[in-house]
């Protein structure tokens, strides 16, 4: 191989490794201090990089902060659309993308704080990006109702206006659990919110 070229890979896979352990360091000092009264002191100080450091990957706090809400939206994201094709019945595509979104939060607990607390009321940016980050998800139930109605196993309903109130339903139940620690397993709210959610859309569920 060129060792021209291998020095600019290793260069690339060093700031890279770089980039990551500040992010995983401001996570840390987002989760003991908050957004607001965090500094990039602290995260260079946490991820044992300097100032100029940080600022060379990051420009702001902002950026690292909006890095860090695009990692758990495509987490969940990904995971979900990876269960819902995992999953061969129709209908229970749904039930297999809430249990895995909750098992996602509930073993992210710090990210999902950032996710649903400590982004709220923080800026018009972040109030753009999480716009942006819930669309993306009711889009997907969207999706997946409008599926079902195609095939004939639910009635025609308005699916994104369906896919908007899954979405904050299954937020608040995060977010609670974020705030208040109920319930103590996160995955114990499953089967409450899978039969609510079933039942919204006229579906039986696993006790009718």
């Amino acid at each position: 191989m060129d060792e021209p070229l291998t020095r600019s890979r290793a260069r690339l896979e060093k700031s890279q490794l770089r980039a990551e352990r500040i992010l995983e360091a401001a996570l840390e000092v987002f989760a003991q201090k908050g957004y607001r009264d965090a500094a990039i002191d602290d995260i260079a100080i946490a991820s044992q990089t300097s100032k100029g450091g940080v600022y060379f990957h990051f420009p702001n706090k902002q950026a690292i902060f909006l890095r860090l809400l695009d990692q758990m939206a495509h987490l969940l994201l990904s995971r979900a659309e990876q269960a819902m094709a995992a999953e061969p019945d129709p209908l229970r595509k749904g039930d297999a993308a809430l249990l895995t979104m909750l098992r996602t939060f509930a073993g992210h607990r710090r990210l999902t704080r950032l996710f649903l607390v400590e982004a709220l009321g923080a800026g018009r940016e972040f109030n753009l990006k999480m716009q942006e980050i819930h669309a993306a998800f009711a889009g997907l139930i969207s999706r997946y109702l409008d599926e079902l109605v195609a095939a004939g196993l639910i009635a025609p309903l308005d699916t994104q206006i369906a896919g908007m109130a899954w979405f904050g339903g299954i937020n608040e139940v995060v977010r609670r659990w974020v705030l208040t620690g109920q319930p103590e397993h996160l995955e114990d709210a499953y089967p409450a919110l899978r039969d609510l959610l079933r039942r919204s859309i006229g579906q039986p569920t696993d006790h009718a």
